[in-house]
């Protein structure tokens, strides 16, 4: 009877170590893990940022950050991407072919993006760095034509951009809003800072 009582006295023991070194083993783990996530540090120095695009609703914006920069993911209605033909002749540059922020090869000239339901821009005015602001209603409003189409208007000196981020003529923004590099990792999943690779 000694020999099963000291028997079960090891099992314990035994039970109790392991369980111990595994608690030891997750909590060493965890931070271990998350290592592999990139920093602030280099998310601002321009690692790439996953973004979940699955809960934007047409005609909804998100806003998310890569090198310390806005990024703005649009989820365009049927509407406004059918409107945006409306606008080429009035925009400065509607091809999109002035240098000073070269369009990605794969993103299409007319609508600026890979898919045309969604606008992937850096949410900065060429012009002084100001940040626009979401002007996605159609129709006259104050401070902006009575033909408007939808867009974005930069309330510090009145540069506006349709909804493909492309500058109107006459303005103080001189060229369209960058398209950063990015890429869909599927339909739920966009990946900013990183082209595919051909």
């Amino acid at each position: 009877m000694s020999d099963q009582q000291v028997d079960q006295g090891k099992r314990t023991w035994l039970i109790a170590t392991g369980c111990a070194g595994a608690v030891g083993g997750v909590a060493t783990a965890v931070p271990f893990v998350s290592t592999f996530a990139p920093s602030e540090r280099a998310k601002a120095a321009g690692a790439p940022v996953e973004v979940d695009i699955s809960g934007i609703k047409p005609g909804e914006k998100l806003t998310v950050e890569w090198r310390g920069k806005p990024v703005w993911i649009v989820r365009r209605t049927p509407e406004q991407v059918a409107a945006l033909k409306k606008n080429d002749s009035q925009l400065a540059d509607p091809a999109s072919e002035r240098k000073a922020f070269p369009l990605p090869e794969y993103v299409d000239r007319e609508t600026r993006s890979i898919k045309p339901e969604y606008l992937v821009v850096v949410g900065i005015c060429s012009h002084l760095g100001c940040s626009p602001s979401d002007r996605f209603t159609a129709g006259p409003q104050p401070s902006l034509p009575d033909d408007w189409n939808g867009g974005f208007l930069c309330p510090c000196h009145g540069s506006t951009f349709d909804m493909a981020g492309r500058v109107f003529k006459s303005k103080p923004a001189p060229d369209n809003l960058e398209v950063p590099p990015h890429q869909y990792l599927s339909d739920a999943k966009l990946l900013i800072g990183e082209a595919k690779k051909a």
